[in-house]
C-alpha cells in the first residue's frame, strides 16, 4: 500500500507542476496576443521606394508619366495576389490592382502612364502626374485596411507601417 501511496503523491505533484505551468503561461500567451492586437496586422506587402514627380521634363509624355511610380514590395516569402489592393494618392487619385500575383520578397512598380503590364510593372494609364512634390502613398488591401502609408514634403519621406 505505501507503494500505492508514495505512486500517487508522485502524480499528484506532477500534476500540480503541470497546472502551474500551464497557469503562468496563460497570462503571457494572452499578453502576447493583447499586444498583436494594438499594433495592428502585419502584412508583408509594404510600399518600397517612390519616385514622385518624375525626373527631367514634366511634359505628360508616357516617360514622364512612367517616370514616376511606387514600388510595391511583397516582404514575405509566399506570394500574394494583390486582386483588389488599391494605391491612393493625398488627392484620393486611386489605383486598384486587378488579377495579379506577386511573387515572395519581390516587387512591382506601379508607374503612372501607360504600358503593358509584366511580373515587375504595371501601369495606372493616367495622361497626368499623380504623385507630386508634397504628396502621399497609402496602400489598403482588398477589405480597405491600411497596410502601409508614405509621405513626402519634397525633402524627405515619411514612411509607416500600417
Amino acid at each position: 500500500m505505501s507503494a500505492s501511496l508514495a505512486t500517487r503523491r508522485v502524480l499528484s505533484a506532477f500534476l500540480a507542476a503541470g497546472a502551474l505551468v500551464g497557469a503562468a503561461a496563460l497570462p503571457a500567451a494572452a499578453a502576447d496576443n493583447h499586444g498583436r492586437g494594438h499594433r495592428g496586422t502585419q502584412s508583408s506587402i509594404v510600399i518600397g521606394d517612390v519616385q514622385y514627380d518624375s525626373p527631367g521634363r514634366n511634359d505628360r509624355s508616357a516617360r514622364a508619366l512612367n517616370g514616376e511610380w511606387v514600388e510595391v514590395k511583397n516582404t514575405g516569402r509566399h506570394s500574394v495576389n494583390l486582386r483588389g489592393f488599391t494605391l491612393t494618392d493625398r488627392q484620393g487619385n486611386r489605383y486598384q490592382f486587378r488579377d495579379f500575383r506577386l511573387d515572395g520578397r519581390s516587387s512591382v512598380k506601379v508607374h503612372t502612364g501607360q504600358g503593358r503590364d509584366t511580373r515587375h510593372d504595371v501601369y495606372q494609364d493616367r495622361h497626368q502626374q499623380v504623385w507630386d512634390e508634397r504628396d502621399s502613398a497609402t496602400l489598403r488591401d482588398n477589405r480597405g485596411n491600411v497596410l502601409d502609408s508614405d509621405s513626402w514634403d519634397g525633402r524627405r519621406h515619411h514612411h509607416r507601417n500600417g
